[in-house]
Order: C-alpha cells, then structure tokens, then sequence
C-alpha cells in the first residue's frame, strides 16, 4: 500500500515510475534521495564543474607531429632514425606491433588491472598508501600505466611527481586521460615515450638501440628486461650496468612465475640469456637516402622505403671497402633498381657518410655529373629506330673533322672500318659523333628529357655534338632509370624510394631497338675474360656500359640484367680531376661484384629471345646491305647483323661526294686487259660491265692491301680519254723512308728527332703513329716529332679529303 501512494505521488508530479530513484540509487534509498532534491543538484554542477577543468585545463597531449622521425626499409628495418626538436630518439610503436610477450611482461609488472580500472587503481594506492605508513617511507608508489603516461606527459615544470601533490596531479590526469582517449591509446603513448636512459624513449627505439632488433621479435628475457628499464633508466641502463639490469630482469622473471603468466621451464631458460653491454647506437643505413624521404615528407613520423636491408647493408660495407684505398676526397655513388617495378633496393650516396675528407654528406646518386659515354647506347637506339642502321653497319673511326669540332678516341687510337656494334661495344667516339651528326643533337636531346633523363648544359648553350661525350649534365638515377629500359622493352622511368610513389614510365626506344643494343653490349665479355673459354657459371648477362668524363673526374658504370639495373659513380666531388681513375677500372669491377651478389632466378644467364620484329641477316661489307641483295663479287666481308623491320640500310655515303657517292660503281672494261674503257677510245675493244664496291675513303688506310685493290678502278686504258674518274690522289711522306732504321744519336739520351712533312694536300692533315692520333698539320708544314720508343712503328698521314699515306720505320735499341 505505501509503496502504491508513492506511484500515485510520482504521477500527480508528472514524473513516470520507471525513473525514480534512477541516481545513486545504489548508495541512497529511494526515500532518502526524493527527500534530498538538492543532491541531484550538487552532482550536476559537480560534473559540470569537472567539465569546464578538464576543458581548462586540458592534459598535455602530445601533439601529431611531436616525434621523431624513423626511416625503414621495405621489410620494417630501420634505416636511420632522427631525433625531434629536442634530440629525443622515438620510433613509432603501438600495441600490434610490440612482442605480445613484452607486453605480458609490462603489464605484470606496471598495471595487471590495466583494462579494468578508469585511470587510478583505489586498490593499489591504498596498498602503497599502508606500506608507507608502516614503513615510514614510499615503498610502491600505487601508479597505474595511465598514471605513468601522466607523468611521462607532464611539463619540467610540473614540480616533484613522488610527492603527495605529485600523485594528486597525476591521478586528475589520468582520469583526464581515460575520459578522453582509449585504452589502446594509452598504452601506445607508453610504448612510445617511456624513457629507457638518455634521450632514447619508447620501447621501439631502445630495442634498436640496446638490442640491435626490432620490438616485434623480443625473446622472453629481452621482454622482462625492456619492461623493467623505465622504472630506474638512468640506474638500469644495460650499455653501462649490465648486472643491474640483469639483476632486475630477473626478479621480473620470477614474478612472471609466481603470476602464472610465464612457466617456469620458460623463465629457466630465459634467466640463461646474458645481458650483454653493447655499445649505444642507433641505425645509420642508407643515410642520404633517408634524408631525402625526411626532406621530403617532414611531417612524417615513419617513412617506409623501398630498400632492402641486408643487400644495402653489404653493399654499403663493399662500397667501402672496395674505395678504401682510393686517393683521399675520393667518394663513389651506387645504385640498384628492380626492373620490374623501378623501386630502388639498394641505394648508396657516398663512400663513407659524415667524412668529412671525401665530403660524405654530399649524395651523388643525384648530383649533377657529366655522364661521359654512358648516353651512347640511347643513340645507337634511336638510330636503329630512325633506319639508319643496323647491328653490323659499317662506321668509320677515323680522324674527321665536323665543322669545327674533331672529337677523338678515350685512347687516341683509331680502328678504321668498325660495326655499329663493335663501335658501341669499344665505346669508340667518332662513330658515336658521326651518327649524332646525323641523328640531330637537339633531337637527341628532346627524346631523352622526354624518357626521363634530366639534362643541364650551361646557360644559353643548345645541344651540340659534344653531348653524346659527356658534353652535359645527368644524375645517376637518371641515368639508372633509363638504362634499365634495355630491359624493360624500351620503356625508361624514374626510380621510385617508396612503395606508394607513383610509377612514371616514358618509352625511350622501341623493343626491338632496346633488345639489340641491350643484346650488343651483353655480349661484351667482362674485361680479361672470353666466353667461349671461362665457364659462366649461370651468371646474369649484363647490357653493360662504362664512361669516363673529360680530364678524369667522373668515372662511370652502368649495367642491366633481366631483373636489375645497376649503376655506380666514382669520382670527387668537389669536380677536381682523379687521373687514372676512368669506368673500366674502377667503377666497373664493382659493378660486376654487384651483379654477382644480387639474388639470381633460373634462366638469368640465358640470353633474352628477340622480339617478332627482329630478325638476323647477312650483309656484306662495304656496302652493308643484304649478301642476297648485291652480286657475290662485291660482298668482300660477310657479317651476320640483328635487322630490325627488315631495314637493311646501307653504308653512309661520305659527306663529300666527290669521294663517295652511293659506294657502287659501274664501268666498261676490256674483256681481254681488263683495263676501264672510257667513251672515248682509238683502238677497238671487246667490252664488258665490271662493278666494284668502293670502302668510305677515310677508312683506305686501315684497309688490307687486297681489298684495297678490289675496291679500285682498274686503270685507263692508253688509247682512251680521260673520264674524269680517277682515283682520289694520295700522299707521300717526306722526312723518313719507308723500312728505315733510325738510331739514337750516341751518348744522348733523347729520340731520334725527325722532321716531317705531308706532300700532295693544301688542307689539313692528321698524323697517327701505329693508329694513334700525334698530331694535326696544315697543308705542308712540317711537323717535328720525337721518337723515343724502340721497336717497329707505322706512321700515316691522312688529308681531309681522304688521300693518304703511310710509312714504317723502326727505332733501335
């Protein structure tokens, strides 16, 4: 009945039944409350109260950016960490990825009710509270994980966190702390910022730190030990007091026991495990390249690259050791790249980063360096392309002059008629030059800004023919990138350093352009080596190219196999010359080691099948057309060359034409004497059609003496007129006779001195010594020369307009 009148009151108030006594009724009668009306009230304003504190004063959260920054490899390796603004080491950590067995062990030992309590454990303080009452001093200070996460978050000027004030504060923060973010928060900024001795704080950076591995892969006693370092750091620390450490870590262990946590077989074996002292030091690979991801996304608390650790950390410690006996301020640059996706394994910026003497914190991977040679096989390419060759065109690497520019060989020495693929393959310069000339420097250029290849020339200058020697600027990942397009079908792109980088590809030549110049220069054998003797063993082919630049300051390796490219830079920095140091011997035995330690696939030493359009065929020099096309007589050499879309071209015609013209020639000789007939003859002749194939002029004195002849008209017959197709005139040498042996003077110790001079040219006149360029006269200046040398020697002089003459002497002991 009384329980009745209550309803009744409740509803004449217009409140429902259902909500009495729906606040403290735990602890309050229903009686008692509805007779305290201002109860209700006075819990109102108190929350409201606490509202308007938490909101005045917030807790010091850290903010989004307040760490600092960690750059790791592809698997989660750190790479190099940096410090923030204060100098604190911190990595990113959370819950997933922290050993489940270190976070056992923490909250064993900090907070077993962690997931159950708002903030503060009542249980706990009034624990610590009786036994600092006992025991007259603080033995167990009753904080909880969120507690500690206060006090790690607390300003400097927060005053002494032990004290009775101290607690109160970090129990109002922590409360804030709980209200305001989860649990799974919580324990991430414990698992960031926790200190563990000097300015390394958060579990993840001292595991790197003490332990030299990641928080993800604790064993059990690197678990206890990491778990007990926050609570005295300083005293703990296991670089400096590894028995302390280790005393600690093992009271954790058996608390593990005694908590059920852990078996005692387990922590047995455990408490074996010595705590080492090792020296403090964080990550420090691929430097360069983690300062640039830094630079380049600084807001970043964790960048992940594309490197793979253990390659870079071998190739960083070859690097070294390869360069180490180099002159000083000598550094080098290397770079891998996976085919297949353009992202970047390996990436080495300089010899040795922070030497000061080799200017290590320079990163030449993406300095500006003049390439040398290494842009040759783009040209070859984009020749094939264009139809103006094929593999085994005939070239001239002979002493030419285009305007006014003369380039010559690496070695000074010349080789005559050469293939297109010999010439690419030797790295021969007047070919390259001569095929540029025709190409167009400024196309060349174009095509190759447009595949990604980066190009600086000084201010105001336009590509000339000196860009395809090294006449220009280029970065070695440029470089890289576009390499790698031998095999990839033709398609360069840029080197991409994170996974989510876009992928930008641009075509740099057809496919079947870059499988013949990809499959010319991975025929090259390595230096000292034949393949038809040394057993490869499966090793990867490599469309391999050197380059060196003008007066020795860059050195240069490029290589490509079917699933990398490789590139490496060797040089100084400061752009100060390194005499003898060019791509041959010293950057391209590194790239082999390279190549050699990259991990292989089956089928990476079998040559890569042509694509539908490219086919093999036989031509014949010198008019370099198909055998089948051209009369058996006039094929002298016959060569087996890769032809792309059936184009067969021929040999250039020479730029003058009065030396040349199409290379093949037509004329009336006498059946019986065999001598040419002109229009016009007195005596009555029995003729016939001869044809000949004439060689490039320039290429004449290189020629055997044989195929020479072939390539000559037979001469006029007596009784005919001049036809005004006489061969071009030649030189002769004056100055020394031909099988001469010439002495020293006695008791001198110089050459033989001797004066000499080019008969029969107004114009210009190059002089080689047993193939080398000496010299450059005009007309029939003299031209005074010193021959030291014993032994036998083959002097040429070569005019412009392809006369020219040679002589051989010897020089006595």
């Amino acid at each position: 009945m009384k329980q009745e009148r209550v309803n009744r009151n409740e509803e004449r108030e217009g409140r429902p039944a259902s909500t009495r006594c729906s606040f403290l009724s735990t602890r309050f009668s229903c009686r008692r409350y509805r007779s305290l009306p201002w109860l209700r009230w006075t819990a109102a304003a108190a929350l409201l109260s606490l509202l308007v504190l938490d909101l005045a004063f917030p807790p010091p959260l850290p903010k989004a950016r307040d760490t600092s920054t960690l750059v790791v490899a592809r698997d989660g390796t750190p790479l190099r960490a940096f410090a923030d603004a204060e100098g604190v080491w911190r990595h990113p950590a959370d819950p997933d990825a922290v050993s489940p067995l270190y976070l056992q062990a923490l909250l064993t030992y900090e907070d077993r009710w962690f997931h159950r309590h708002p903030g503060v454990n009542p249980v706990s303080l009034l624990r610590a509270a009786a036994q600092w009452v006992r025991g007259g001093r603080i033995v167990s200070g009753g904080s909880t994980l969120t507690m500690q996460v206060a006090r790690i978050l607390a300003p400097p000027s927060a005053g002494h966190t032990r004290s009775l004030p101290g607690k109160f504060r970090q129990m109002l923060r922590a409360l804030q702390l709980e209200a305001r973010l989860s649990k799974r928060e919580v324990l991430t900024l414990y698992l960031e910022r926790a200190p563990f001795g000097g300015t390394i704080e958060g579990v993840e950076a001292a595991s790197w730190a003490y332990l030299g591995k990641s928080a993800a892969r604790l064993s059990h006693a690197e678990a206890a030990l990491l778990a007990v370092l926050p609570q005295a750091p300083s005293r703990l620390r296991p670089d400096r007091h590894p028995e302390r450490a280790q005393a600690a870590r093992d009271k954790l262990l058996e608390r593990m026991v005694d908590q059920g946590v852990w078996s005692r077989a387990l922590v047995d074996d455990a408490r074996i495990e010595p705590v080492v002292s090792r020296a403090l030091r964080q990550p420090l690979h691929a430097a360069l390249l983690a300062q640039r991801l830094r630079d380049g996304d600084p807001r970043s608390a964790r960048i992940a690259s594309t490197i793979d650790p253990g390659l870079q950390r071998m190739l960083e410690e070859r690097v070294a050791a390869y360069f180490s006996n180099l002159p000083e301020r000598t550094s080098a640059a290397l770079l891998v790249v996976d085919n297949a996706t353009l992202q970047a394994r390996a990436y080495v910026g300089s010899v040795a980063f922070g030497d000061r003497a080799r200017l290590g914190h320079v990163d030449m991977v993406r300095a500006w360096r003049s390439p040398g040679s290494t842009l040759k096989p783009f040209l070859y390419g984009m020749a094939l392309d264009d139809g103006l060759i094929h593999s085994e065109s005939l070239l001239v690497d002979a002493p030419q002059a285009f305007g006014g520019y003369r380039p010559g060989n690496f070695d000074a020495a010349f080789n005559g008629p050469v293939a297109a693929s010999t010439a690419l393959r030797l790295s021969l310069n007047v070919p390259a030059v001569d095929l540029l000339d025709r190409v167009g420097p400024a196309r060349f250029a174009a095509r190759l800004e447009n595949a990604g290849i980066r190009l600086r020339f000084p201010r105001g200058a336009a590509p000339n023919l000196s860009l395809i020697l090294g006449g220009t600027g280029a970065t070695l990942e440029d470089l890289v990138g576009a390499h790698a397009a031998l095999r990839r079908g033709g398609i360069a792109g840029r080197v991409r350093y994170t996974a989510d980088a876009p992928l930008v590809e641009r075509r740099l030549m057809s496919p079947g352009a870059a499988w013949i110049v990809g499959e010319i220069l991975a025929s090259n054998p390595r230096p000292g080596e034949r393949a038809d003797t040394f057993d490869t063993g499966g090793r990867p082919r490599v469309a391999w190219k050197t380059g060196t630049s003008y007066g020795f300051r860059d050195a240069w390796a490029l290589g490509a196999t079917g699933r990398y490219s490789i590139g490496v830079w060797v040089g100084r920095p400061d752009g100060t010359p390194l005499p003898g140091q060019y791509g041959a011997i010293t950057a391209l035995p590194l790239l082999f080691e390279v190549v050699d330690t990259l991990p292989r696939a089956r089928g990476d030493g079998n040559p890569l099948p042509p694509p539908h359009n490219v086919r093999r065929e036989d031509i014949c020099w010198p008019l370099g057309t198909s055998a089948a096309a051209q009369p058996v007589a006039l094929c002298q050499r016959r060569r087996k060359a890769w032809v792309l879309d059936d184009a067969v071209p021929p040999t250039f015609a020479e730029r003058d034409a009065r030396l040349w013209s199409a290379g093949r020639e037509r004329f009336r000789v006498d059946a019986r004497s065999g001598l040419r007939l002109s229009g016009a003859c007195r005596d009555t002749h029995v003729a016939r059609v001869a044809e000949i194939a004439h060689w490039p002029t320039l290429a004449s004195p290189w020629l055997p003496a044989a195929a020479r002849r072939a390539s000559s008209l037979p001469p006029l017959s007596p009784d005919c007129a001049h036809d005004g197709r006489d061969a071009v005139a030649t030189l002769r040498i004056d100055g020394v006779n031909e099988g001469a042996t010439l002495a020293r003077p006695p008791g001198s110790g110089r050459g033989v001195r001797l004066s000499l001079r080019a008969l029969g040219s107004g114009g210009r006149v190059q002089w080689l010594l047993n193939g080398r360029w000496i010299a450059e006269t005009e007309g029939t200046r003299p031209l005074l020369r010193e021959f030291d040398t014993p032994g036998e020697h083959v002097l040429t002089a070569l005019a412009e307009g392809g006369a020219w003459a040679r002589v051989g002497f010897r020089i006595a002991r």
